[in-house]
């Protein structure tokens, strides 16, 4: 999937797109993924758990996403399940910056220049 053009995939939904930044900075499980999302200010998600893990299974479907080894825990529950971004999917989150810039320029031109 690495020779995937990212474009295609383009938007990315709101949701995915903070999942692929939260990755950016390195594997996370599920539960982390959804308490940091629930506390980004600028976000605050109101992710549920069967919509976070429906989408994370959507995005490791997709090759966005993999399954990779985390840090040995103990915990009284099953083990956990760590996810990593791939390179496809950095390839999307840089597509979906890219894009979303270029639309803010936009934005900043029609709506800053005064144009009435």
């Amino acid at each position: 999937m690495s020779d995937r053009d990212p474009a295609g995939r383009l938007p990315v939904r709101p949701r995915v797109f903070a999942i692929l930044l939260s990755l950016a900075e390195g594997p996370r499980h599920g539960y982390g993924l959804m308490r940091e999302l629930q506390e980004t200010p600028a976000e605050r998600w109101l992710l549920g758990p069967a919509t976070l893990y429906r989408t994370l299974k959507e995005m490791e479907e997709e090759g966005l996403i993999a399954e990779t080894e985390g840090p040995v825990e103990e915990s009284d529950g099953p083990p956990r399940k760590y996810y990593r971004l791939t390179g496809f999917g950095r390839r999307v989150a840089n597509a979906e910056t890219e894009r979303m810039r270029a639309l803010v320029v936009r934005a900043g031109g029609l709506l800053l220049g005064g144009g009435e």
